[in-house]
């Protein structure tokens, strides 16, 4: 048991702010933030429920709800989010079990660092 190596996984998190800029100026600021966070919130429960259904083994909506996730990060520019969903479904498509399971624990340090209220925790690398 020497060598066993403890892994310290550290995902950049890739945004691109114009979507949400583009937002707040076609919506201005009190509307675009309603819009924003709304559009957040729901990006959240989807996360959520993809997690419990991956949690109880109900892959059947997995695959819809992924690209669901994939194309809301997409609208918030949320990057590294949106390339992560898509391999996670892709790695479900092909019935790469293992991969799945590799690519879906990215997927959620991902997505609990991109809907984290500090965004000091971010990279914020933007593209």
């Amino acid at each position: 048991m020497e060598n066993v190596v403890a892994l310290r996984p550290n995902d950049r998190v890739r945004q691109d702010a114009e979507p949400i800029a583009s937002i707040y100026r076609s919506l201005g600021t009190a509307s675009g933030e309603q819009v924003v966070a709304r559009a957040l919130g729901e990006l959240a429960l989807t996360m959520a429920g993809l997690a419990t259904q991956v949690r109880a083994h109900q892959m059947g909506d997995v695959a819809r709800q992924l690209r669901r996730l994939q194309q809301m990060g997409e609208h918030l520019g949320m990057v590294s989010l949106a390339d992560v969903a898509a391999d996670v479904r892709y790695c479900l498509d092909v019935g790469d079990v293992t991969a799945f399971s590799a690519v879906w624990a990215r997927l959620l340090r991902i997505a609990e660092r991109s809907l984290a209220p500090d965004k000091t925790l971010l990279d914020q690398t933007l593209i």
